[in-house]
Order: C-alpha cells, then structure tokens, then sequence
C-alpha cells in the first residue's frame, strides 16, 4: 500500500526523499506525517476522557485501552460491527452522551446500524466512525469505503440527519461541537491506513462490563 501511494512516485519524479516509514505509512521530505487512526485517538482523549465510550472490536480497542484507559470506557471483545449499535442502545436508555468509536469495516459489516440510528434517534449520541479504508486488525486489507462507497452518503440516503465527514485533522472540531449540541450526530473521519503495536487487552470482560456499569450508574 505504501509503495503504491501516488506521493511517493511524484516525489521521486521531484528528486525529493521518499519511502515508507517504519510504521507503513509514507513519508515525504518536508511534509506533515499523514494521521493513523491513533493518532486521531490522541486528539480526543481530552475530549472523551470523561465520556461513556463504546470503541470498536480489535485493535481500537487496545490503542484506546493503551492510550487512556477509563472505567467509562467499554471495550469490544467480540461482536464486530456492534460498537455502534451497543452505543444506540446505551444513549437511548439513558440521558448522559455516548460516543460509540467504530471504523468502516465494522459498520460496513453491520449496515442494518445505519437506518436503525436514524429511525431512532438519540440527541446524546455521537457515533464516530474512523475510516481508514482498511481492515486495521487483520492486516490492512482495503475496505469498500478505500474504493467506491462513501459512507456518509450512505448514512444520509438512511436517514441520518446531522452527517458529518471530516479529515482526521478536523475531527477534534467535530467532536467538540457534536458534544456541545443536542443533536444525534454522525462523524466520519478519513485518516490514513496503519496500526501502532498495542498489547492485548488482559482485563476480564466481566470486570470490563461492571466497572463501566458503575460509570453508566455514577
């Protein structure tokens, strides 16, 4: 993927320095570094922190275990392709905000997610789907969303109401305004494909369940 990205060629046609990064992403001499999706992760945890968050099965999990590790955080374990429906469910049985962290191969899996949310909606919750085009736990392999499918048209022809699509640079700002709003919000962030090594998640799924139980309760 990364010898393939089309900078890398345009740089070697300019006579600039050029490669692949050890972390699979491409780097060009005298350009910003393109954002991954933990690095999208870092941006929001001053934002999120204190948040209920549902994050996606796999690796989003483990970078957000890794990176900030909270009780009013749920870790999938299983079940891939219902972080966002589990976030639904949880923001409609209650009045606090709930952003439900998941990525296009997920939703793209579950696509009966989308006119669900937006037949029922909840005004505290936030769903943000960050969209690498790629199966980021199972060795990057391209989604629909890296060829023809755009997700938010999608989630728009459903019904999805307030639908916003952003690079990974302006997720931040999105999230801020979808956390001060009263509206059921739908973020997709386009980042680039790649991973950073994390260690499995070794918490109990039961202890994961009742800790963020008692943040749900507090």
């Amino acid at each position: 993927r990364c010898a393939g990205d089309f900078r890398y060629f345009i740089a070697l046609l300019y006579g600039k320095k050029a490669g692949c990064a050890p972390d699979g992403r491409n780097f060009l001499e005298g350009s910003v570094k393109a954002m991954i999706r933990s690095d999208v992760l870092k941006t929001l945890i001053p934002l999120i922190s204190d948040e209920l968050v549902v994050t996606n099965i796999g690796l989003p999990s483990q970078e957000m275990h890794l990176l900030d590790d909270q009780p009013s955080n749920f870790y999938m374990l299983g079940t891939m392709g219902l972080a966002s429906s589990i976030g639904l469910g949880l923001a409609l049985a209650q009045d606090k905000k709930v952003i439900a962290v998941d990525g296009d191969g997920s939703v793209l899996m579950n696509f009966g997610t989308l006119p669900t949310i937006a037949n029922n909606p909840a005004p505290n919750f936030i769903l943000l789907i960050i969209d690498n085009g790629s199966y980021g736990s199972t060795g990057d392999q391209t989604t629909y969303t890296g060829m023809k499918t755009s997700l938010a048209d999608v989630a728009r022809a459903c019904g999805c109401d307030n639908v916003v699509e952003c690079s990974a640079e302006d997720t931040k700002d999105a999230v801020v305004k979808a956390l001060a709003g009263e509206q059921m919000t739908l973020i997709i962030s386009k980042c680039e494909s790649g991973n950073i090594k994390v260690p499995v998640i070794e918490m109990d799924p039961v202890v994961i369940k009742d800790r963020f139980m008692k943040a749900v309760n507090a």
